[in-house]
């Protein structure tokens, strides 16, 4: 008698490969133990049968080697951008200050050419000054020692508790600060031909010199936190919040991104890694004042710092490894962005910038350098003191210092700008005039009649241009209220672009894919935060 033979079901066939080493039997017919064994020992397979899948993987692994690279490179860009800011408001802005009070004052015997006193950037400079010299007064009656000795007196979870707090009121307080800021500047130098809608220049001022000194004390019971972490005896603070920046990945992570929901995260890693420096900055002088200024106690700190900055560092790169994988974006994004932070600074030096590089940078990141620089002036001029002719020759080289330093830095950022905005093709960008709008007229009529001719600019074009200072307005010019593209991308409804897309079915693409030089500049501290 002939053995049956094993006959395949209509579903086996279908799946059937010359791989397969057990093939799909009828159900009369009997496996035995020694065949099962035998086809999982033998059995084989390809993966060049789906050679696509396993190639995005391979791609995917190399994309998250290279994200550590990629976003160091933004990051450092973004750390110098916020110094050059920061250092702005220790450097030239008392020079800019003197220079508008000097115009002040002199103004009668050169008599009245303009019809304006001062220019509105001089008037938002003065404002500036006088915000830092009375929130400095103002923190002279905080004390920072009963700060120190009453939260060190808390216990170790309702510190990690408070912390959390600080950061959360940080992002809050940056959020609302600039618009309180911008107000004021605007306000003291809108035209004065224009319908008063406002409460008035002084109830402004009054709030933004509040705002100042609250977030400036908020900066500095972050700092004191962070500086009772630094001399617990085992630690186990500094640890707890060390570890909270690992669950700031669980947040994080498991989220949907866009590319500009990412480069709204970036702008705001750059604006905490840089605060997290000055913080640390603030600590060791203060430990080095209670310690009578011992080197050696530096050394004693010296590991706790890199604790936490490799900490802060690995949080970033494990972050946003994971988000560009889960959300299929490559790495060369992070190029994009540093493009787009160089484009804000090499604008801001155009004769028609409409606003000053430290708040453009504010609004761009959310830090805002005016708190920050309150704080660390009162803690320097209380740590350190200076008492002598030799001493106070010594602060005026350090002042010189810092102005070497800022113009240096100024100088090797603006060619390192102009680089990355020629390699991204933006150079026709950057020479559009910001449109000019009126309450009649839309923002995209005004800006369709002032679009330039089409062509490439050249290098020795784009140097000239960020080098030239603006001219004074005329007289018989009627100031025109300035609109970006960031703010007609604000106001402009989606059913607009829609309507677009149907006219042209060839722009439905590059609708649907948003610029990021079209993102507000109130990302971080507007209130469009997706």
């Amino acid at each position: 008698m002939t053995p049956p033979r094993t006959t395949l079901l209509p579903s086996c066939r279908r799946r059937a490969s010359p791989s397969a080493a057990i093939p799909c039997v009828h159900p009369g017919q009997e496996l035995s133990l020694l065949r099962f064994l035998s086809a999982e020992l033998t059995r084989g397979y390809f993966l060049e049968h789906n050679e696509a899948k396993y190639t995005e993987r391979r791609e995917r692994v190399y994309t998250c080697m290279r994200i550590p690279r990629e976003l160091e490179k933004l990051m450092v860009f973004g750390i110098f951008l916020c110094l050059d800011a920061f250092l702005y408001v220790f450097t030239l802005l008392p020079l800019r200050v003197f220079l508008a009070l000097f115009r002040l004052f002199t103004l009668p015997c050169y008599g009245l050419r303009d019809r304006r006193l001062l220019q509105p950037a001089q008037v938002c400079d003065i404002f500036k000054g006088v915000i830092l010299v009375i929130c400095y007064f103002m923190m002279h009656y905080v004390d920072y020692s009963m700060m120190y000795h009453l939260i060190r007196g808390q216990s170790v979870i309702k510190l990690y508790i408070i912390y959390n707090m600080l950061e959360v009121a940080d992002r809050l307080f940056s959020s609302f600060g600039q618009d309180i800021l911008d107000a004021l500047y605007w306000t003291a130098t809108e035209p004065k031909e224009r319908k008063r809608a406002h409460i008035g220049v002084i109830p402004h001022f009054f709030m933004a010199v509040l705002y100042v000194f609250l977030h400036a004390i908020l900066i500095m019971v972050q700092a004191t936190t962070l500086n009772v972490a630094f001399n617990s005896h085992n630690k186990s603070l500094l640890t707890i919040m060390m570890s909270n920046n690992f669950v700031e990945i669980k947040g994080s992570v498991f989220k949907k991104f866009e590319k500009n929901n990412l480069f709204q995260m970036s702008n705001s890693d750059i604006k905490e890694r840089f605060t997290n420096y000055v913080l640390l900055l603030i600590v060791c002088l203060r430990n080095m004042e209670q310690f009578s200024w011992n080197p050696d106690h530096l050394w004693v700190l010296f590991p706790d710092v890199c604790m936490v900055i490799a900490s802060e560092i690995a949080v970033d790169i494990v972050k946003h490894a994971f988000i560009t994988k889960f959300n299929d974006i490559t790495a060369d994004v992070y190029s994009e962005y540093r493009a787009s932070l160089a484009f804000d600074l090499v604008s801001s030096r155009q004769k028609n910038a409409y606003t000053d590089y430290s708040d453009s940078v504010a609004r761009r990141m959310g830090f805002i350098p005016l708190p920050l620089a309150v704080l660390l002036i009162r803690v320097v001029t209380s740590s350190i003191k200076v008492q002598g002719i030799l001493s106070y020759a010594c602060v005026v080289l350090f002042y010189l210092g810092l102005i070497s330093l800022k113009v240096l830095n100024s100088i090797v950022l603006l060619g390192k700008s102009c680089q990355y905005v020629k390699e991204a093709k933006m150079e026709e960008k950057l020479f559009n005039p910001p449109p000019t709008g009126t309450p009649g007229r839309p923002p995209s009529q005004a800006q369709s009649r002032s679009k330039p001719p089409q062509g490439l600019v050249s290098e020795e074009t784009l140097s000239a241009s960020v080098t030239s200072q603006p001219p004074h307005p005329k007289e018989n010019v009627v100031p025109l209220l300035v609109t970006s593209n960031s703010d007609q991308f604000l106001t402009t409804p989606d059913g607009d672009d829609k309507d677009i897309t149907q006219e042209n079915p060839e722009l439905k693409h590059r609708s649907s894919k948003k610029d990021l030089l079209e993102i507000d500049r109130f990302t971080i501290c507007g209130n469009r935060i997706d």
